[in-house]
């Protein structure tokens, strides 16, 4: 058998283990390990089965994930998200789907801080959904707009995803987090315009609250100021070339430490509990990237990549229709897995496909992860939506998912904008330049 029908026999495999739900970092390194065995013979396997792991994960660049997470968890744990929400909440409440609105706002701002969805959605939920069942909204309003506004966690920078996607293709994660900012801003806009249209068309869906006092609001953006003082010193540090994306990490988690301690939000337990789910999240991002690097072994020494990536550009094919074909293939698979796993699964075959054809690699990463986003609350298995689900347990999915409906047509003309206007990603990035 030769290497290229060996390499498709493994992804045959793969897919059958995925399949039968084994965990995606174990699927690709049975594969990726018995790949290499069967074609260069036992030691081969083992000797990358020894140096693989470590190789995987041994870098410096990857400090940038747990400190990161651990500056969300301190976030979280200190309340300094919740008073992102109360901020918006004083500022916009009194307009009509208010409170939607500064769910919107206060979800961008809190993935500014976190990077990752999950934690966006649950977050924002816990403060958000009782605060609009109180003032009486619909619940496929209040559930859709937390759901959605959880994926800004993602694009937003710092992200999780973006640092994982620019690692396995040698892209440079500052300008990977440069191009996301615009994006993300307008995503964040297309969800508010949204909001609008809905409470426009059903004015019960959002009722508005009293006004708060001017005193109160300036009260509240006083105490939200040195939150966003510090995303703007971690963004504008990596721009200005100040520090690299692990510097800056260190600067934020030590930042949110010390905005902590100074607002005496910070108990032993919240340090703890932060601590020890950055450490959570890390093993396991590392775990996956750890089976994707065997796995990455395995297909470079079949050459399927380089082989499908010439037989398609072979084709007489617009590279418009493999996007798109791209597209829907990334949609159904985020439908069953996180964003990071699709990373690592089919970045080894997608990407040398991708600069065959000549897309920008940074802008690509860009729609990537913005389709990522789009997967978590598609029906019939948006993770997103199940995670909200669980916040809002009185709630019921279809609800929910009605309610996600409304913010996947943002989403869709997010994306096409995006696609029509690669500048709209690219043009930070090539300031640094």
């Amino acid at each position: 058998m030769t290497a290229e029908w060996t390499g498709f026999l493994g992804l045959v495999v793969l897919l059958a283990l995925l399949f039968l739900r084994v965990p995606v970092a174990v699927a690709m390194g049975v594969v990726g390990v018995s790949g290499m065995m069967a074609l260069l013979g036992m030691g081969a396997g083992v000797s990358l089965l020894r140096t693989a792991p470590w190789t995987s994960v041994a870098s410096y660049d990857y400090a940038v994930i747990p400190l990161f997470m651990f500056m969300g968890n301190i976030c979280f744990h200190s309340g300094i998200s919740e008073e992102l929400f109360r901020m918006l909440h004083r500022l916009v409440g009194h307009f009509r789907g208010g409170l939607a609105l500064a769910t919107v706002g206060a979800c961008a701002g809190f993935a500014a801080l976190s990077g990752t969805t999950l934690a966006t959605a649950v977050t924002m939920g816990a403060v958000a959904l009782p605060e609009m069942k109180k003032l009486g909204y619909d619940p496929a309003l209040s559930t859709g707009v937390v759901a959605a506004g959880g994926t800004l966690g993602v694009l937003i920078p710092p992200s999780t995803v973006l640092v994982i996607y620019g690692m396995l293709t040698e892209q440079n994660i500052a300008e990977l987090f440069m191009a996301g900012i615009v994006p993300g801003i307008l995503q964040a806009l297309f969800y508010a315009v949204t909001v609008a249209v809905v409470c426009r068309m059903k004015p019960d869906a959002g009722p508005a609250c009293a006004p708060f006092p001017w005193k109160e609001r300036l009260v509240s953006l006083r105490a939200s100021w040195p939150v966003l003082a510090l995303f703007a010193l971690i963004m504008g540090g990596i721009c200005r070339g100040w520090f690299s994306p692990s510097e800056a990490a260190a600067v934020g988690a030590s930042g949110a430490l010390v905005l902590a301690l100074l607002r005496r939000r910070l108990t032993m337990h919240a340090f703890g509990a932060s601590l020890m789910e950055a450490v959570k999240s890390t093993a396991m991002i590392m775990i996956v990237m750890v089976g994707a690097m065997l796995l990455g072994y395995f297909f470079s020494v079949t050459r399927i990549p380089f082989t499908l990536a010439s037989e398609v550009s072979a084709l007489e094919i617009s590279p418009v229709m493999i996007m798109v074909t791209l597209v829907v293939m990334y949609v159904l698979l985020g439908c069953v897995m996180i964003p990071i796993a699709m990373i690592v699964l089919t970045m080894p075959i997608v990407f040398p496909l991708i600069t065959s054809l000549g897309y920008d690699p940074v802008w690509f990463g860009i729609i990537v992860v913005r389709i990522f986003e789009i997967a978590q609350i598609t029906p019939p298995v948006g993770l997103n939506v199940f995670v909200i689900k669980s916040v809002a347990h009185d709630v019921p999915l279809t609800t929910i998912f009605r309610g996600v409906s409304w913010f996947l047509v943002a989403d869709i003309l997010h994306l096409a904008m995006l696609f029509a206007f690669s500048g709209l990603s690219l043009w930070l990035p090539s300031l640094m330049q």
